[in-house]
């Protein structure tokens, strides 16, 4: 019997990424919930998993040899899992490039500016116009990468879904909170949906969606922001 995988996780895009790959691959995983709004990401035992005091983080008692193996950062973490299970990193060289290389867009690109935009049009104590427009532009930008590179490819990575498609479409379902729109992008639209419609997705994307709520309180955004 396979044993169960650990997520460290709260209900974010960068939670939901590697909850949807679980529910996706199969693979047995217990859930800690780590209250970044309470600051659960600074505590002793977290940093021993997560020194950059950011979740998701995964134990995994079967790593590689069979030994146990501790990861952080998302993409790091799909890149395990996906090797792991021998699934949604393409069956050759030529597609696992692509697959890296739109899973480092996301990380490198989307990501931070999607969050960026999610801090200065949400949770700034002031309007700062320049912030704001700044990284409203630069998500849509992105954005029209993504709907170009869907117009050829029924996901980002040819006709199959991969770890590529699992770390962008947590950001990019969130495209209504960042102030964009889907008028000029069908093809992002129909990919949204069409990743809807799976089961894993669908049940990664509600683990604990309960606990997602309205981060108005000014405490819990200092610890958020790490004020």
């Amino acid at each position: 019997m396979q044993s169960a995988i650990q997520l460290y996780y709260w209900p974010t895009p960068n939670g939901w990424k590697i909850s949807i790959a679980l529910e996706e691959m199969g693979l047995p995983y217990d859930t800690t919930l780590i209250d970044i709004a309470k600051g659960d990401q600074f505590a002793p035992a977290f940093l021993a998993l997560s020194p950059n005091n950011k979740m998701p983080a995964i134990t995994d008692p079967d790593g590689p040899g069979g030994r146990p193996v501790s990861l952080f950062e998302s993409g790091a973490i799909l890149m395990y899992l996906a090797r792991k299970t021998g699934r949604f990193y393409g069956s050759d060289d030529r597609t696992r490039l692509a697959v890296e290389q739109w899973l480092m867009w996301q990380m490198g690109g989307l990501g931070p500016m999607a969050g960026q935009a999610h801090h200065f049009l949400k949770y700034a104590p002031e309007p700062l116009p320049y912030a704001q427009d700044r990284y409203r532009d630069e998500v849509a930008r992105l954005y029209g990468v993504l709907d170009r590179q869907l117009a050829d490819n029924e996901y980002v990575v040819g006709p199959d879904i991969t770890i590529a498609d699992m770390a962008i479409w947590p950001w990019a379902s969130l495209w209504e909170g960042q102030q964009q729109t889907l008028d000029d992008k069908p093809n992002m639209a129909r990919w949204l949906e069409q990743m809807w419609s799976r089961p894993g997705v669908i049940a990664g994307r509600a683990l604990h969606a309960d606990l997602r709520g309205d981060r108005s309180d000014t405490r819990a955004q200092q610890v958020l922001f790490g004020k």
